[in-house]
């Protein structure tokens, strides 16, 4: 037992040394990290300092040559505005002088302006003096010398004008290959009358007065059918054995015509029928155009039309012009173009194609409201027609300037197809009428002395008294003219006004 608490106090004893043992271990190792941390803590803190130190003395050096470089601007800047100042000065200075000068300069002229007003009176006086020791001296008044001085400059004027003279006679002659050309263009145009009326109406001849009944239909059912299917007026009047188909359109009356034609051979007539037939003639007109039109332009060798130009063509076949076929007239007018151009040294392959072309503006296929020429010039441009072909086009009324001797070429070639005798047709009093009523209806103006119609009664030429009416009311004369003629007068196409004032002066050598 005793052994027991021996040993248990062994242990005890044992595991209380090594306590106190690992305690002051324990506590050693403390210290020693401590100083450790202690000594780190002194070298960071040195390092720290190094490092303030060095961004110091760097943000100083820094600092210090901001402030520098400051001072330096400062001290360019304070240069800058001196400088500025002195030039300010300097240029305030001049503008002083200059204006001290100007005043100087002012008052001088003032000065100057007095001596020549008085130096110009001096002279004046002078010069009365002169005239009349001059009248005393050569005992002429001065209206006598100036005539005698005006005499002198005439007979120099007329030699100078006889040397000039010399020399445009001299230039004419080196030109004068041109000139007769267009001599003889202009001479031609003068001479070239056209007469026209037009035609809108297709006669229709029956075999019997029985069939027009049947055309009618019940109730007038029939001819109802086939004004609508046609866009034509069908007239069934008394006119023993005829039918009158009335409309502006040539082709719609040529079908019309045609439709008719078959329904009467074939016998039966109704509503259902006529449109049949309607649909096949009109499809077999629209062949037979397009076919014309090829036969006519190989028929003249004019190569390269586009085909809607030559589908025109072809519908001229179907359009009277005051009374002549459209289409003979353009196959006339592009022939005679080719011999004249031809004679006159001008393409001639170029004028049959602008004769042909000419009229195309007749046969659109709406209705604008443009006179023929000018439609036919943007039908020309549209399709790619070169520009001396559509320029002779629209230029062959004179409604647009002539640019080439191409144009006047087909004017007059298209007058003298229409105005050759048995060409067209016209009611003789009707065409009188109009002209006498163009005349009449100018000479209501005041002011107005002579009127003539011409160009078949597409010009109408109004010539007033200078000492009446002046330039500017001409204008507005013309415009009244016009409106005048538009509002209460029919005719075909346009009336160009020409209104003309001069003065003469006349004198007879005796």
């Amino acid at each position: 037992m005793m052994e027991v608490y021996l040993t248990i106090g062994a242990f005890a004893a044992g595991a209380l040394l090594t306590g106190v043992v690992m305690r002051f271990l324990r506590k050693f190792r403390y210290k020693t990290l401590l100083e450790e941390a202690e000594k780190e803590t002194e070298v960071i803190r040195k390092d720290k300092m190094l490092e303030v130190k060095e961004r110091y003395l760097h943000l100083k050096t820094e600092l210090e040559k901001q402030g520098s470089a400051r001072n330096m601007k400062l001290q360019a800047s304070e240069a800058k505005l001196k400088q500025r100042e002195m030039i300010f000065n300097q240029r305030q200075e001049e503008v002083q002088r200059k204006v001290a000068e100007t005043e100087a300069v002012k008052e001088s002229l003032n000065n100057q302006l007095q001596l020549i007003e008085r130096k110009k009176q001096e002279l004046e006086k002078l010069h009365q003096q002169e005239i009349v020791y001059l009248e005393t001296i050569s005992g002429l008044s001065a209206g006598e010398a100036r005539e005698r001085l005006t005499e002198s400059l005439k007979d120099e004027a007329k030699t100078n004008a006889a040397s000039y003279i010399n020399e445009i006679m001299e230039d004419a002659k080196m030109t004068a290959n041109k000139e007769a050309k267009k001599i003889v263009i202009k001479s031609i145009q003068r001479v070239a009358t056209e007469t026209a009326i037009e035609n809108s109406v297709t006669v229709f001849h029956l075999d019997s007065d029985e069939i027009k009944g049947r055309v009618i239909g019940r109730e007038g059912r029939n001819i109802r059918a086939l004004e609508s299917a046609t866009g034509i007026e069908i007239i069934v009047d008394d006119t023993p054995e005829a039918i009158i188909l009335s409309g502006f359109d040539p082709v719609r009356r040529e079908v019309a015509r045609l439709a008719l034609h078959q329904l009467v051979q074939d016998g039966r007539i109704h509503p259902a029928r006529i449109e049949e037939v309607v649909g096949k003639v009109r499809k077999q007109v629209d062949e037979e155009i397009v076919e014309t039109g090829k036969r006519t332009v190989i028929d003249l060798g004019v190569h390269g039309l586009h085909p809607e130009l030559i589908r025109m063509i072809g519908k001229m076949k179907y359009r009277s012009s005051y009374g002549q076929n459209l289409l003979q007239h353009a196959r006339e007018t592009a022939n005679l173009c080719a011999v004249m151009a031809a004679e006159l040294g001008l393409n001639p392959k170029k004028a049959r194609r602008a004769g042909l072309l000419h009229d195309i503006g007749k046969v659109p296929d709406d209705e604008p409201e443009l006179p023929h020429a000018a439609l036919g010039m943007k039908l020309c441009e549209k399709y790619k027609e070169k520009p001396d072909i559509c320029n002779a086009v629209g230029a062959h009324h004179d409604e647009i300037e002539m640019q080439t001797l191409l144009a006047p070429v087909v004017q007059v070639c298209d007058a003298i197809s229409g105005a050759r005798p048995g060409a067209r047709r016209e009611i003789v009093e009707a065409y009188l009428k109009r002209l006498n009523d163009l005349e009449e209806l100018a000479m209501t103006y005041p002011g107005v002395v002579k009127t003539y119609a011409i160009q078949a009664g597409r010009e109408l030429r109004v010539i007033v008294g200078a000492d009446k009416i002046d330039d500017k009311d001409t204008e507005s004369l013309s415009i009244e003219i016009a409106k005048k003629i538009q509002d209460e007068m029919t005719y075909p196409g346009q009336v160009k006004i020409t209104v003309i004032r001069e003065t003469r002066a006349v004198s007879y050598a005796k």
